[in-house]
């Protein structure tokens, strides 16, 4: 048996099964769209023998398992919690950014030593205008899916969905920066062009990882809620401080994947009983919830001092 010197409030589980089979479908569109975009880079490339294009495909092949890593890491952050996780599993999302960003650094090894290879051993390019055209194509696909999951993890508050939505539109800048260079080359001939515009692209890749990894680490670290959620949070609490004798005398916030929870600890008078005390408790946790649906509040009883 758990005793607890707090007065715990939680409202009813916010991730309900429908919208998690919503994020779920987000995943499994990513995850059509790598696979499609491999194959119509990687035909680009081979047809090309560009070396940018190359690495357009493989940053493409990054997005696909970061994609499979994702559903893996949505699906068990959905899960309620158990025996030996109180808190749920949220932060496995966390260690999805994580992965995906340490694949992004993969492959921006392979692209800059493949560009440097190529820098030494220059090498032509053949039929550069179908290779355009269809790496054009790959690009529209990644800029229509990117876009529709970075809102989609902004209105579900998914750093999943959010962190695969980004890099898919990193793939976007990144072809769209070969498509360029390869337009240069077929104007001017210049074929070193390919090899730098490779070089360049390795170099964006590495900050977006950097990025993706400095976020997980926040995130694993419990991080306090966004300054505008804060701030939300501390006006509905003041509201309820107005009743005479409740005092505010201490708040912390975090977030955990999709989940967030508030800790308050209240003074009230000692004199007060159990139950009007467990009601300020309620009240604060309606007000928190009717600011922020879905939050998971903690509220501390203290007797204030004679």
């Amino acid at each position: 048996m758990r005793v607890q010197s707090a007065f715990e409030t939680t409202p009813p589980e916010s991730n309900s099964v429908d919208n998690q089979q919503l994020l779920e479908r987000f995943i499994w569109l990513s995850i059509g769209t790598a696979i499609a975009t491999v194959a119509i880079k990687g035909v680009a490339a081979w047809l090309t023998n560009s070396v940018g294009l190359w690495s357009d495909a493989m940053e493409s092949t990054v997005n696909l398992v970061a994609a499979l890593v994702a559903l893996w890491a949505l699906r068990l952050s959905a899960k309620p919690a158990d025996h030996n996780h109180d808190f749920g599993h949220g932060k496995a999302e966390y260690m999805s950014a994580a992965v995906e960003g340490t694949l992004i650094f993969l492959a921006a090894a392979v692209i800059i030593y493949g560009a440097v290879e190529r820098l030494l051993t220059p090498a032509p390019l053949e039929q550069l205008g179908l290779g355009l055209a269809l790496s054009g194509l790959a690009t529209l696909l990644n800029l229509g899916t990117g876009l529709l999951l970075i809102r989609a993890g902004r209105k579900h508050r998914s750093i999943t969905l959010e962190a695969d939505g980004k890099h898919l539109l990193t793939d976007v800048w990144t072809s769209v920066g070969v498509l360029v260079a390869i337009g240069l080359v077929v104007i001017t001939g210049w074929k070193i062009l390919d090899p730098v515009i490779a070089l360049l692209v390795g170099a964006n890749i590495l900050l977006t990882g950097y990025r993706l990894v400095r976020r997980s680490v926040v995130g694993l670290l419990d991080g306090t809620l966004p300054p505008d959620e804060v701030a939300v949070v501390a006006d509905a609490l003041h509201q309820i401080c107005q009743d005479p004798g409740v005092e505010l005398a201490d708040f912390r916030t975090r977030e955990s994947g999709r989940q967030r929870f508030v800790y308050a600890t209240l003074t009230v008078p000692g004199s007060w009983t159990v139950k009007r005390s467990h009601d300020v408790a309620d009240q604060v946790e309606d007000a928190i919830d009717g600011a922020l649906p879905g939050t998971t509040t903690f509220v501390h009883i203290e007797p204030a001092s004679e």
